[in-house]
């Protein structure tokens, strides 16, 4: 399989303005996401709207390509990427890897592990899962849960508790059923990609704020793997210094 990885940045972030550029411990947050990923993945790529980012990127060696202010989302700017990438070196890639620019730890297994998933040929989109070990995060609406079927494809991702328990006490749920939170990294086929693009935003994708959705709504089946490490952000300043207290 010939693999792109696009990892999205933006410098306006509501929470944390310019968080790609921030440092951490002598390297700049999107250094180490590229440097990460590059262990695992030949070929990576920055998608940046900004020309800080995109200079910060070719100071480390890193490649770059600029693209549209007005995306509401990761996707979307993959996708563009995608496209001016290929004019401009002439290259296909079959499956595209939609990076977390704000995850400088990542873990080697998240990318090893959708990779995985195109094995199956008939795999569109791939993501990953996570057994949740806390019962308050059944319940925060800022871990999105998702359900899978037997074959490990994603029926549903909701903010809400899902599946519901039917009389169990709610601080017991983490015990008597599995539950799965969503690691937000994504893979797509190359074709998926740009056609998912171009769909027209979803009833359940507005309801939940969770683009996935409009993919499962029109039809395309998303594989899901099952790691047992965790994801980490840095969504906030107060995210980074617990970043720095774990990792340093």
């Amino acid at each position: 399989m010939n693999i792109l990885g696009i990892i999205p940045a933006r410098y306006d972030s509501s929470r944390f303005p310019g968080k790609p550029l921030i440092d951490i411990k002598g390297k700049t947050m999107i250094q180490r996401v590229y440097e990460n990923s590059k262990t695992i993945l030949p070929e990576i790529i920055v998608a940046t709207d900004n020309d800080l980012i995109a200079k910060e990127v070719e100071r480390f060696g890193g490649k770059f390509i600029m693209t549209s202010k007005n995306h509401k989302n990761g996707t979307d700017r993959c996708a563009e990427a995608l496209k001016i990438y290929e004019q401009n070196t002439k290259k296909t890639f079959d499956i595209i890897i939609n990076i977390q620019g704000d995850e400088p730890f990542l873990h080697k297994e998240h990318l090893t592990k959708l990779i995985s998933c195109f094995e199956d040929n008939k795999t569109e989109i791939a993501t990953l899962v996570k057994k949740i070990e806390s019962n308050k995060d059944i319940f925060n609406p800022n871990k999105p849960k998702v359900i899978i079927d037997n074959r490990k494809y994603a029926i549903y991702f909701s903010r809400s508790p899902i599946p519901y328990l039917r009389n169990t006490e709610k601080e017991n749920w983490h015990l008597k059923h599995i539950f799965y939170k969503h690691i937000g990294l994504y893979a797509y086929k190359n074709s998926v990609l740009k056609k998912i693009t171009n769909l027209p935003v979803s009833g359940l994708e507005i309801a939940e704020s969770l683009e996935q959705n409009r993919w499962i709504e029109n039809g395309y089946k998303i594989k899901t793997n099952i790691t047992d490490k965790e994801s980490i952000s840095v969504d906030t300043p107060d995210d980074l210094k617990i970043l720095l207290k774990i990792f340093f």
